[in-house]
């Protein structure tokens, strides 16, 4: 019996002293945590998906109170509305940025780019572009096995069956940057959103010379620069044989649109053009109305000349 009471006896105050040490080494070792690190943390919509290019929401909650200034900072699921709010908490003031959205440069569809062989191997992008080019002599486009639907975790981005083209839903889409960087290709681009949501943008990455690329898509920029002779706001430039469109300059007047030989800019949500007649076919019609009035001139005047020849003759009955 002295025997149990003694091993308890000394159990417990190992554990008293133990207890005691390691109280001891977290007060000396305590690390302090600024308690709006939890506040700002909860005004985050805890996505995590490393849009605002740190690895999680509470990095970036770290980030932000220790910061002076808001600037540089941005929660892209979030948008003005969390920033706002983090703002508040920390009374900084929230810098105003335009809402961006993901863009894939590639028009590159199953009708446009005709396929020259077939890869039997991983369904990964990222794989696939390790091994070879792609289905078709443009190594520049889309893979189409869908990397980019596999890191969104919005749920913003689709691959379409028929084109085997990724696809974004702009009203999904929060511009968090996983999709552009999963891309081994490069082809999505975060842009601005636009003013009702319209955006003009040259939908093509293949650097290649004119006649390869046009050769390798039906719809590939071929460098030709027609279009940064068109633009009159200096928004486009040429850069390794492939047409770029600067979204801070560009004023959506679709100039280029309408210039471009290849049809590789890309109008997004605007209204439906209406039929423009050729010039030639305003010359021809101009010509023909000459025409008619002419012949409807000269009807006139048969008709009148008609009219006094019959008459003539009762003049002179009536003279006589």
């Amino acid at each position: 019996m002295n025997v149990i009471v003694i091993a308890v006896i000394s159990l417990g105050v190992i554990a008293f002293i133990l207890a005691v040490i390691l109280y001891a080494t977290s007060k000396k070792f305590a690390v302090y945590e600024d308690p709006r690190i939890g506040k700002v943390a909860e005004a985050l919509p805890q996505a995590n998906c490393g849009g605002c290019g740190f690895p999680g929401c509470s990095a970036f909650a770290t980030a932000c109170v220790n910061a002076d200034s808001l600037d540089g900072l941005n929660c892209p699921p979030g948008g003005s509305k969390v920033m706002n709010n983090v703002a508040s908490i920390l009374g900084l003031d929230a810098e105003e940025k335009e809402p961006m959205v993901a863009v894939v440069r590639c028009n590159g569809t199953c009708d446009n780019r005709p396929t020259t062989n077939e890869y039997d191997g991983a369904k990964n992008c990222a794989i696939a572009s390790s091994l070879y080019g792609g289905e078709s002599d443009c190594s520049y486009g889309c893979l189409g096995f869908g990397d980019c639907v596999d890191v969104c975790k919005f749920d913003a981005i689709h691959i379409n069956p028929k084109t085997r083209l990724p696809e974004v839903d702009e009203e999904k889409c929060t511009a968090c940057n996983a999709c552009v960087t999963a891309c081994p290709h490069s082809i999505i681009e975060l842009r601005k959103l636009g003013p009702r949501s319209r955006r003009i943008y040259v939908s093509c990455m293949n650097e290649d010379r004119g006649p390869v690329a046009r050769k390798a898509c039906e719809v590939s920029c071929i460098g030709c620069g027609i279009c940064v002779k068109t633009c009159p706001f200096d928004a486009i430039t040429i850069k390794n044989k492939l047409a770029y469109i600067d979204y801070n300059k560009c004023k959506l007047c679709r100039k280029c649109v309408d210039a471009c030989p290849q049809n590789a800019i890309i109008e997004v949500n605007f209204p439906v053009r209406k039929p423009r007649v050729k010039k030639e076919d305003e010359k021809g019609a101009a010509v023909t109305k000459k025409k008619v009035a002419t012949d409807a001139n000269q009807t006139m005047k048969a008709e009148g000349s008609k009219v006094k020849k019959v008459d003539q003759p009762k003049t002179d009955q009536a003279k006589e």
